[in-house]
This record gives C-alpha cells, sequence and structure tokens, in this order.
C-alpha cells in the first residue's frame, strides 16, 4: 500500500470513527440521557456548551448535567445529520445538525416540543480512540408543537 493510499485510508477511518461517536453521543442521550454514557464520550477536560441548555466544564460536570435532564425532558429522539469532519493528525473538528421531537414536563404536564440545532464540535484522538474535546449547539428553535405526542411517545 501506497503511502498517500495509506493516509487516505487513515483519514477515511477517523472520518467514520468520529460518526461513530457522535452516533454514541445521539444514543445515549435517548437512552434517558445516560449521564455515565454520555461523560465517557468526553475528555477529562472537555466543554459542553448548550446555550440556553448552559455551559458545562469537565467530564464530572457533564455528567452532572445530565443527570438533571432527565427529569425535565422525558422523551426524545435525537435525528443527527449533515456531517462535515475536517482531520488534522489527532485532532478534528466537525458540524452537524440534529432535530429533535421531544416531550418535556410544564410543570405537571407533558407537552411535545421541537429542537433544531447546529452543532460545532471538536475531537482529539488518545489512546486510540476519538473523544468530544468540545461540544458547542447553536439552538435554532426550541418550540411546541401543535399536534401532540406528549401522551403517546415511547422512552
Amino acid at each position: 500500500m501506497t503511502l498517500e493510499l495509506l493516509q487516505r485510508v487513515e483519514r477515511l477511518e477517523a472520518i467514520e470513527d468520529i460518526r461513530h461517536l457522535k452516533a454514541r453521543y445521539f444514543d445515549f442521550c435517548d437512552d434517558n440521557y445516560n449521564p455515565s454514557g454520555i461523560a465517557s464520550l468526553f475528555t477529562e477536560d472537555a466543554v459542553w456548551e448548550g446555550g440556553s441548555f448552559g455551559h458545562h466544564v469537565g467530564r464530572d460536570a457533564i455528567r452532572g448535567h445530565f443527570e438533571r435532564v432527565s427529569s425535565d425532558i422525558v422523551f426524545a429522539a435525537h435525528l443527527g445529520m449533515n456531517a462535515i469532519i475536517d482531520i488534522d493528525g489527532h485532532t478534528a473538528k466537525g458540524r452537524w445538525r440534529m432535530i429533535m421531537p421531544s416531550v418535556v414536563m410544564n410543570g405537571d404536564k407533558k407537552e411535545a416540543k421541537w429542537l433544531l440545532v447546529a452543532y460545532e464540535d471538536t475531537y482529539a484522538k488518545i489512546d486510540g480512540s476519538w473523544l468530544f474535546t468540545s461540544m458547542s449547539s447553536r439552538i435554532n428553535f426550541y418550540s411546541p408543537h401543535l399536534g401532540s405526542w406528549a401522551e403517546t411517545a415511547v422512552p
């Protein structure tokens, strides 16, 4: 295998590994915001920036945030798309879009909402695995749904 071909294969493998990392993040979020699972995807000093959902620095702070989220958001389906991933050795940057139907608690009543987010992530390959070093989300909208799936959604 030529050096050029080897570099191309390594780049494609890195992109696929990062796609898998983001998919695991979304999957843990859809698993009742599994706090330990989510935290395991970040470096010890990572930054999670969620706009109105908060700013959290470090794996422990990120875990703590997601321990609280599941009481507010009782159903979520994170639908990630439009990945653009740029690799630079053992670091990378990624941009994503995500739309999420959700059910949130509004007092003691369930409310159906839509969330649309643009993500900007950074990653590092540490001990052979890609992890998030930062995740920043710009919320485009977080709005009530006119109809309701709040009573019929199954987590």
